[in-house]
């Protein structure tokens, strides 16, 4: 089966073009970090490549490298801004793995011991939190 065409219209690429507002925690050359508005938990931070990659299938390979170092840098951060136990870091690729956002993406999640991931229900993060959660990942990274 062939893959689908890059969606210029989803949900990240107008996050990326400012066309969504969104809390930032990272943003570089070619690649932005910021909050996840349906957190599965405190610190749910999605880490996103400027480049128009529908997921890990079809991204360039220079895409990738400068994904994971910004996903390494940011995962320290969160650990850290959260105190966390552990990090749960997820990439899904295509429909079957439970991808719904149709641009390569990572999910940071700090993780604590006992405590399960809330579903993805779609239920919204109040911005005041979102806003609270980033500042604290941005203190993280600069310090």
């Amino acid at each position: 089966m062939a893959e689908a065409a890059y969606d210029t219209d989803n949900i990240f690429a107008k996050i990326l073009r400012g066309e969504i507002p969104s809390h930032r925690v990272y943003e570089d050359e070619a690649v932005v970090a910021f909050m996840d508005v349906m957190p599965q938990g405190p610190g749910h931070t999605l880490v996103v490549p400027k480049a128009p990659s529908r997921n890990l299938l079809d991204a360039d390979p220079a895409t990738l490298g400068a994904l994971f170092t910004v996903v390494q840098k940011v995962a320290v951060a969160v650990k850290k801004a959260f105190d966390a136990d552990g990090l749960t870091l997820m990439q899904f690729n295509e429909p079957a793995s439970g991808q719904t956002v149709y641009h390569l993406h990572v999910h940071v999640l700090p993780r604590f011991d006992g405590v399960p991931l809330k579903p993805h229900t779609g239920q919204m993060e109040k911005p005041e939190v979102l806003a609270e959660n980033a500042g604290k990942i941005r203190a993280a990274l600069a310090g």
